[in-house]
């Protein structure tokens, strides 16, 4: 089944059951007034610090590897407020997908759009790229305001998730593709279309290098390389944070002289605007991800 077409039936054998329980309180929560999905996806941050260890200490080396120039105490505020973006992030992905955005519509502003409809005009597609943020979600929803947006993910392994987001993404991106559907995704940046994803995450595969992230090695993929080889695309990096609950959104500059010959640079390239894009807002990045889990030459993993 294509990606462009709705997210087919729903899984409902039993074994699935207690995973729709989950998704029917997501569902209902995305439906709290705004003020208070804040406050207590801020509780459920901080909960959360507690109750999941193992990702607190990988958000903690992360922030210790990036940020060394943070003194302890500092690095350690930082983890404290990440987490409560992380629980105010749960909220915002379930609203984006199953629920109102009407009040971020009301606070959010957008800076270099004219970049993307000068693109649109000239025909050229546009390869938009970001990280993963807890703002992301809702940011791809705000965008798809003013222009027609595909997005490229990494297909879930719990079927009922995979259902009801793909499901609730298509209420505004104009198609969803995983990232082995590389055919149809060629097509539409051939023929001028937009396509967003996150190329910040260790994806195992034989299409990654290893490329600095905040200086360091990290295991990355070359799809950006690759897609703007085939496609003649622009690579446009695209900046999103939320300050209270107000939105910034912000279009970059594409990429000069992007692709090159050299997959590696390239990488660090796009490595290098997703930096900066963490740089503006540290609190919101995903730092539980374990980004630089595999090494060159075999080294040994930075999380003990």
């Amino acid at each position: 089944m294509s990606s462009e077409s709705p997210a087919g039936p729903p899984p409902l054998s039993p074994r699935h059951w207690p995973m729709w329980l989950i998704m029917a309180g997501m569902w209902l929560g995305a439906r709290l007034p705004w003020a208070l999905q804040r406050w207590l996806g801020g509780l459920i941050g901080r909960a959360l610090r507690h109750l999941v260890p193992d990702r607190r200490e990988a958000a903690r080396t992360n922030l210790a590897l990036c940020l060394p120039e943070l003194s302890e105490d500092q690095r350690e505020t930082l983890l404290r407020h990440s987490f409560e973006d992380l629980g105010i992030g749960m909220f915002e992905f379930a609203r984006a997908w199953w629920g109102s955005i009407a009040p971020m519509r009301r606070e959010a502003s957008i800076e270099g759009l004219d970049k993307l409809l000068a693109l649109q005009a000239q025909g050229r597609g546009v390869l938009l790229i970001s990280g993963h943020f807890m703002t992301l979600e809702t940011c791809g929803r705000l965008l798809c305001d003013h222009v027609v947006l595909a997005g490229m993910y990494r297909r879930h392994r719990n079927a009922v998730f995979e259902w009801a987001v793909k499901r609730g993404r298509l209420r505004y991106a104009s198609a969803m593709y995983t990232n082995d559907e590389i055919r149809p995704v060629v097509r539409l940046l051939k023929r001028g279309g937009f396509l967003w994803y996150a190329p910040d995450q260790d994806m195992r595969g034989k299409d990654t290098v290893f490329a600095p992230f905040f200086g360091i090695p990290a295991s990355t993929i070359t799809a950006t390389h690759q897609l703007a080889r085939l496609t003649g695309c622009a690579v446009v990096p695209f900046f999103h944070r939320r300050e209270g609950g107000r939105y910034i959104l912000r279009v970059g500059d594409p990429l000069p002289d992007f692709p090159t010959a050299d997959a590696v640079a390239d990488s660090a390239r796009v490595n290098a605007a997703i930096e900066r894009m963490v740089r503006e807002a540290p609190s919101q990045y995903l730092w539980i991800h374990r980004r630089f889990k595999r090494q060159p030459d075999g080294q040994p993993s930075v999380y003990s």
